[in-house]
């Protein structure tokens, strides 16, 4: 029997690393891809069915060539799992509108880049799964967040309209919401983040939602997702006094 094949991008740090392992571990074949080749390097010769396939998902043809690397490797991919993302708090408190730009073209065009690579594939094997990694902050606007929320936000529209369109083609898409991870990028936040989580927490709740579940959206920790949820169908006045309260945001 041939292994199944996941191929994972922004699998050099955090989620994506965990995510790689956990399913390395449990006999998937996993590509990794990120820009940071000697972290790719370095994780894949530890593990022996982790390949390395470095990729800048804001280049469009670069996904193209690495999509083509890993049909030619594994000859099949059976879910990919696109979680690129930027995120600097410092810059986010102004619109700075260059910073937001790039937040965009990494979070949001970085995605569909990856996403388009593999549509005609997955359309015509009529079959797999197509994971869009969004945020929490994508669920409604949150201060100092300029750039990061509406670039989440997209995403979350996106998934939403991509299940209609691949699931004509019996493809599943899958929209993943993580709270508060530990991770490099999260280590840039001066706020306290509620509920914070390990990457291996996020991988195998990542790993059950994909392998043993078959809902749209993958988000945890439910002590925390749930009540945005609950926050996120408030009426405007009502949802911005609670913000404003929680975040100590405070009128000029």
């Amino acid at each position: 029997m041939n292994k199944k094949t996941i191929w994972i991008t922004g699998g050099s740090t955090g989620i994506g690393k965990a995510l790689a392992i956990k399913f390395a571990n449990e006999g998937w074949n996993v590509a990794i891809s990120a820009r940071r080749e000697q972290l790719l390097e370095e994780i894949s010769n530890k593990y022996e069915n982790i390949s390395s396939f470095p990729l800048d998902v804001t280049n469009k043809s670069n996904c193209n060539e690495v999509f083509n690397q890993i049909i030619n490797k594994f000859q099949n991919i059976d879910i990919c799992f696109f979680s690129t993302g930027t995120w600097d708090p410092k810059k986010e408190k102004d619109i700075d509108v260059e910073q937001i730009e790039n937040v965009f073209k990494v979070n949001f065009f970085g995605t569909l880049n990856s996403i388009k690579a593999v549509e005609k594939y997955f359309k015509n094997k009529k079959d797999g799964t197509i994971t869009i990694v969004s945020s929490i902050a994508g669920y409604r606007g949150l201060p100092n967040s300029t750039g990061y929320g509406p670039s989440k936000s997209a995403l979350n529209n996106l998934a939403e309209s991509l299940y209609f369109d691949f699931g004509r083609s019996n493809v599943r898409v899958c929209l993943v919401s993580p709270g508060f991870i530990k991770t490099p990028m999260t280590d840039k936040n001066d706020f306290k983040m509620p509920f914070l989580k390990t990457p291996e927490y996020a991988a195998e709740k990542i790993y059950d939602g994909l392998v043993n579940k078959n809902s749209f959206e993958i988000h945890f920790p439910k002590s925390l997702t749930m009540i945005l949820k609950i926050l996120s169908f408030l009426p405007n006045k009502i949802y911005f006094g609670l913000i404003g309260k929680l975040t100590k945001y405070q009128k000029k």
